[in-house]
């Protein structure tokens, strides 16, 4: 009898040891993610955003993250900082959507692969948009049926991601409000300080709570799921918004609510001695995309390359003491879909600093895909018919080149305190730290896109590495703008006149920005309109155009006629628009009277589109 039930015990302590659970040597990751959705809209982090319980039980379970951030505003620049690790000036990534594709930097790979080579099964249901090439031995599977269900068999480990799109920016693309989903009287929606409060605006803010909520719901089946498969507690669940969005003025903006993520990391009970948070917590520590491909590899016990940009926040040799010390993140926004624009932010506790380096384009430049919402087209109808207020106004009016904002007091970004003398140190500060940010990375927007695309983006990591000095000078030269204009004239001048022509070209981006303080230098904008480089004559035109000393329509449209790049053409297609729509030549541009020698597919026949409407 007592051998029997030796055998019965030792029976059940093996299958008690080999069980799912115990089994597991290393930890499973999920990541979920939901389209176009910063943490405004959440109640887990916004007292007027919409309720997520399974959300919030993921929290309880788990660590809040208040200050996690996408790098950039958008779909594919945020995805592939994702995957990358790395600040997508610095490697050729930064433009939405993509001309051409970019090879990785040289001996990385996208970090799943570091995964996969470990015995891990990684799979992906299923968005990619990626703006670099993605090699082989990244997803076991991609596409709408991928699951952790189809992996070796049940001791492989798996990182498994998955987006959820029912909070898209096209599902308020609806052409009609319907009553059932109007928000009552007494709803609290947090209407931003930018926005009109009308019931359009009330309206599209309540249907994307409720967006919010449904994708909540999916988020549910998913966990139960994985708990149906006995796998919950053995894998750390990340829940994050892909980026930030999606009301008027958040997705492809570099405000706080394009680029500030909810993020909630569910710490599994058989692997929480890899983390030094406790469930239930909450941390201040800044987390950027560029963190979170390293956070997977470290808690997976993967070594994380050379070579890319982020950190990890979570695993070994990370504590609460070297997360106090992260307080800082940097963003990036260049073109989304046809319309420019290039700014840059870094932001140190609430303190945020903005560079725009076109500043007389407004952010209200027209964008197809954006104005098919209602409330777009509401704001951009009332702004018109002089019916906002100035915080509303903003959008559709020239930026400052530099803005400093206090986002403890002032979180949808709409007081300027750059030139507030109170914060002259916090904006010197600031600006040194953006500046040098750019410099180390190379930041390779200092150059067009076409020219990056004819001649930096077969490798364009190595480009910046060995054409640091120029870039260097040329953010030199844009800084121009943010001195007084009698301190930088002889600098402007000279600039001008260079060789380089990119030296040129930002030379008449600094005066677009002086405007009619730099009417001195009108003698040398008007030789430049002659230039070998079409750009340059492009943004001598605006210069000029400013300060009104020309008529810029037969200018650009000779220079439109003139190149055979279609990136270039997009490039003075937005000028056009800009010429069209924001100043005294409104409406005057003969479409007629174009002679394109470049393809008017894609985003140059968006922008042909709308100027033939």
């Amino acid at each position: 009898m007592k051998t029997l039930l030796k055998k019965i015990a030792l029976t059940l302590l093996v299958s008690f040891l080999l069980s799912p659970s115990m089994a597991a040597d290393r930890p499973n990751i999920v990541w979920i993610l939901s389209e176009d959705n910063s943490k405004h809209y959440l109640k887990l982090f916004n007292e007027t955003g919409a309720p997520t319980p399974h959300i919030e039980k993921l929290a309880k379970s788990g660590v809040i993250f208040d200050r996690a951030f996408s790098n950039a505003p958008v779909c594919s620049v945020a995805r592939t900082t994702l995957l990358t690790s790395c600040y997508a000036p610095r490697i050729g990534t930064q433009f939405h959507r993509k001309s051409k594709l970019v090879p990785m930097p040289q001996g990385l790979e996208m970090f799943p692969a570091y995964l996969k080579k470990a015995g891990y099964h990684t799979t992906n249901n299923s968005k990619k948009d990626y703006n670099a090439i993605e090699g082989k031995g990244v997803w076991d599977q991609s596409n709408r049926k991928a699951t952790w269900r189809n992996r070796p068999n049940k001791k492989t480990p798996f990182f498994h991601m998955r987006t959820f799109g029912q909070s898209h920016e096209s599902s308020l693309h609806f052409k009609n409000m319907k009553k059932e989903n109007s928000p009552g009287k007494n709803t609290k929606l947090g209407i931003a300080d930018y926005h009109p409060k009308t019931d359009t605006f009330r309206y599209t803010y309540n249907y994307y709570h409720q967006r919010i909520q449904t994708i909540d719901q999916q988020i549910g089946k998913m966990i139960d799921q994985l708990k149906k498969d006995d796998l919950l507690e053995d894998t750390f669940i990340f829940y994050f918004g892909d980026h930030g969005g999606v009301l008027p003025g958040s997705k492809g903006y570099i405000k706080d609510a394009g680029i500030h993520v909810p993020l909630v990391v569910r710490i599994p009970e058989n692997f929480k001695d890899k983390v030094h948070f406790k469930r239930g917590e909450r941390s201040n520590a800044f987390v950027s995309f560029i963190d979170f491909g390293p956070t997977v590899l470290n808690l997976a016990g993967v070594n994380v390359p050379d070579g890319v940009d982020g950190k990890p926040f979570l695993g070994k040799d990370v504590n609460q003491k070297t997360l106090s010390t992260r307080n800082s993140a940097f963003a990036y926004a260049d073109r989304f879909d046809e319309k420019y624009d290039l700014c840059r932010s870094i932001r140190v506790g609430n303190m945020k600093y903005v560079r725009n380096y076109q500043p007389h384009f407004p952010d209200g430049l027209q964008n197809n895909y954006r104005y098919k919402m209602l409330a777009y087209q509401e704001w951009r109808k009332l702004f018109k018919e002089g019916k906002l207020n100035a915080e509303q106004s903003q959008f559709f009016l020239p930026k400052e080149a530099e803005a400093l904002y206090d986002l403890g007091k002032d979180p949808h970004e709409v007081k300027n305190l750059a030139k507030d003398p109170q914060h002259k140190k916090t904006l010197m500060d600031l600006r040194k730290k953006l500046r040098d940010k750019m410099v180390s990375i190379n930041d390779l927007s200092v150059f067009p896109e076409n020219y990056l695309v004819d001649k930096v983006f077969a490798n364009p990591t190595e480009f910046g590495k060995k054409n640091s000095k120029q870039i260097q000078k040329l953010i030199y030269v844009s800084e121009l703008a943010l001195h007084p204009f009698n301190t930088v004239k002889m600098h402007l001048e000279l600039a001008s006149r260079d060789p380089d022509p990119w030296t040129r070209y930002w030379a008449m981006k600094v005066c677009a920005s002086f405007g009619d303080e730099a009417k001195s230098l009108i003698p040398a904008a008007k030789g430049l309109l002659s230039d070998s480089n079409l750009l340059v004559r492009l943004r001598a035109c605006e210069f000029l155009t400013i300060t009104k000393n020309i008529d810029p329509m037969p200018i650009v449209t000779e220079i439109l006629n003139s190149t055979t790049s279609s990136d270039e053409a997009l490039i003075i297609l937005n000028t056009i628009i800009w010429l069209n729509d924001h100043t005294e030549h409104k409406g005057k541009f003969d479409i007629s009277k174009l002679n394109l020698k470049v393809s008017s597919g894609n985003q140059v026949g968006r922008r042909l589109e709308y100027l033939k409407s």
